[in-house]
């Protein structure tokens, strides 16, 4: 029997999904080839549900704050389009960030009090020192495009004072991706890494951060994490190598702003779904056989990291919600992607 994959099933249900939701049957195109699960990319806007989907409200929001949404929105798995789906509500209705408050108490940390403000694409701005340009060194991009912005970022308030929670969000991709300096590109006008494989090699053969060819274009990731003594016993390569870049990165985004001080709290957190095993299992090359719960221990810092799914959130405003206000929405979730 072959293994169950998640990706290609979710493909699946999204080709049924849309012959009744998609204005045109049109074939989309991606990299070039036309598939079932691609749209075109002028409808885009109708894989958002109804409630975000206003001229007024989330392309409102993109183009107020000049956020890059990202190019494959026209595909009908897109991770962009499902985090939106899910939590970009909470940023208009004040019932549902009632609710988002209690489920962040839940599943994040007790000590958060308030949710002041719900983002996507988030990025300091451009002259702050928390900008990615100058905590991380990444000196191109944009929010959304080029630079380290998390899916999703909650600012709150805690019993202690300001607080923000940096979010990452997957739908059904296999990993976190591998490091972009790992790959040799003749076209680019950056030094190429002379060794990818020193990458490769057991943390106790190597000093990541010295050997990180990040630092050579000027990332900073590594020099802002600390590998823990659990790290040092596990890692059989850079974390950020083969499926960990992505965390590797909002890690150290969420330690430089611990360590400026102006949060009291700061936390990396990855919302996915919880069907997707691939994902949860990517990092066991690595060392580590579950990122939800080895992930965090890699790395002694200010910064916390947490986990939840897709599927914690949206039962728990199906079991919390009152008279049924989100009905609609909970519906449309449902019917779209089985949560």
């Amino acid at each position: 029997m072959s293994k169950f994959d998640f990706s290609e099933d979710q493909k699946r249900e999204m080709v049924k999904w849309r012959k009744d939701h998609i204005a045109s049957p049109e074939k989309g195109v991606q990299n070039g080839k036309p598939y079932e699960h691609i749209i075109p990319k002028q409808l885009w806007k109708e894989t958002l549900w109804n409630g975000i989907r206003k001229e007024s409200v989330l392309p409102k929001y993109l183009m107020d704050n000049d956020i890059q949404a990202h190019a494959g929105t026209h595909n009908l798995v897109s991770s962009w389009v499902n985090s939106a789906n899910l939590y970009f509500p909470i940023r208009n209705n004040e019932s549902l960030t009632k609710l988002m408050l209690e489920f962040l108490k839940r599943h994040i940390s007790d000590q958060i009090t308030e949710i002041t403000d719900v983002e996507l694409e988030f990025a300091f701005p451009k002259e702050d020192e928390l900008h990615p340009a100058l905590l991380l060194g990444e000196m191109d991009g944009s929010r959304g495009s080029g630079q380290t912005s998390p899916d999703v970022a909650f600012k709150v308030k805690t019993i202690d004072g300001e607080g923000i929670i940096l979010t990452e969000c997957k739908y059904t991709e296999h990993s976190f991706y591998g490091c972009s300096a790992r790959k040799i590109d003749k076209g680019t006008t950056r030094s190429n890494n002379p060794d990818p494989n020193r990458c490769m090699k057991q943390i106790k053969d190597c000093d990541y951060s010295s050997v990180c060819h990040q630092t050579d274009w000027g990332r900073k990731y590594l020099r802002l994490l600390g590998i823990s003594e659990f790290g040092k016993s596990m890692l059989k390569r850079c974390p950020a190598a083969t499926g960990g870049y992505q965390l590797l990165r909002q890690q150290a985004l969420a330690e430089g702003i611990a360590q400026n001080g102006r949060y009291s709290f700061v936390a990396s957190t990855v919302a996915f779904d919880d069907r997707n095993a691939d994902l949860k299992a990517c990092l066991r090359t690595t060392g580590i056989d579950d990122f939800q719960t080895g992930w965090g221990k890699l790395f002694d810092g200010k910064a916390i990291f947490k986990t939840w799914t897709h599927q914690d959130w949206v039962q728990f405003v199906r079991d919390n919600q009152v008279n049924g206000e989100f009905n609609e929405w909970l519906g449309y979730l449902n019917e779209r992607y089985g949560y």
